[in-house]
């Protein structure tokens, strides 16, 4: 959504699709354990599985999958991390999964085998939306009975509020812009909703629901392209910055002195006037990035498997590959209380 919007930019015509799974078709001569019709989920890193990072359960971070673009500095531009399906020339411009037929590199590394007594749409998440969630919630090594604050009621902050229930969370409280959102959610999970109004209300909101204490968690499911305001807009545009850390600094603000904070949601660039000095003096613990899926997939899937955790229900459209268009307008104009869209290319 990101590309789609234009915050991230993409010069030439890409394939989109962090999100797939599907029926091998065809298997290349190094290919040991798939074979031609197995079922298999693909996780969104593209990783070798044996380079320093990959060895360190850091797939994202890859030595090899991103020859163009690679390097340690993380810079805005250049020496990015490891590739990605459908995500920028950036990341060595694999084309994704929203397609009848994708290519997988580094196959032995990646995907998984799914048990036939499991439907596509039961596992499809387990790609991106779930082990992302879950890792917002992993990061902040929860022992059970904590409260969670999770900003987004999107696919991503759905399955983060699933995974801090699966780590037995006391209270949950999801916080978004849109009602039908989190009237959804709590449907579906039973977490606590606040409606954004702004930040000062939310924190003031938070703090009120935990004695004044503040969440032991923050997770940002939002990222740099939150809903603003022409200030929020303004100012923007005076820092010479894309988008807006305003959800990152709620998250900073109603996490408790010594919290967690984890950023799922995207920030592609520099900002200017951080709140390090927050950060300092509460004891701030915070991380980031794109979830290291290949290290955990296996324990998600036993998850699903077991029946601990349900993934499809969040899915409230079902459409055609080639309506792939009206896919991405109703979900970027949150139209017809959409949340989640799965395409079927054999529809």
């Amino acid at each position: 959504m990101h590309i789609y919007s234009g915050g991230i930019p993409q010069a030439r015509p890409m394939v989109m699709g962090h999100e797939f799974m599907g029926i091998i078709e065809e298997v290349g001569a190094n290919i040991t354990h798939l074979r031609v019709s197995d079922r298999v989920v693909v996780p969104f890193p593209i990783a070798c599985g044996g380079c320093y990072f990959c060895k360190h359960n850091l797939p994202s971070g890859c030595k090899h999958s991103n020859p163009q673009n690679y390097g340690p500095e993380g810079g805005i531009l250049t020496e990015k991390g490891g590739g990605m399906f459908g995500y920028t020339g950036l990341y060595s411009g694999y084309d994704g999964g929203q397609a009848k037929y994708v290519r997988v590199p580094y196959a032995n590394f990646g995907p998984r085998k799914v048990s036939d007594s499991l439907t596509d749409e039961q596992v499809l998440f387990l790609t991106d939306i779930f082990p992302t969630g879950y890792t917002g919630v992993m990061w902040a090594d929860l022992k059970g009975g904590e409260t969670v604050a999770i900003f987004g009621a999107g696919p991503v902050g759905s399955m983060a509020a699933k995974s801090a229930i699966l780590h037995n969370a006391k209270k949950v409280i999801v916080i978004d812009t849109l009602q039908y959102r989190l009237d959804q959610l709590a449907k579906l999970t039973g977490c606590e909703t606040i409606l954004w109004k702004d930040a000062e209300k939310t924190v003031e909101q938070i703090r009120d629901m935990t004695d004044g204490r503040s969440a032991d968690v923050c997770i940002d499911a939002v990222g740099f392209e939150p809903d603003r305001d022409f200030i929020d807009k303004a100012k923007a545009v005076i820092n010479f910055e894309k988008g807006s850390v305003k959800v990152l600094e709620a998250c900073m603000s109603g996490a408790k002195r010594g919290g967690y904070v984890s950023i799922l949601g995207v920030y592609p660039m520099d900002y200017d006037n951080f709140k390090v000095g927050q950060l300092f003096d509460k004891g701030l613990t915070i991380k980031a990035g794109q979830a290291p899926v290949h290290p955990i997939i296996d324990k998600l899937l036993n998850y699903v498997e077991t029946g601990q955790v349900k993934l499809d229900n969040i899915i409230t459209h079902r459409l055609a590959l080639d309506e792939v268009a009206k896919g991405y307008e109703i979900f970027h104009k949150k139209e017809d209380s959409c949340v989640k869209v799965v395409l079927d290319p054999w529809k």
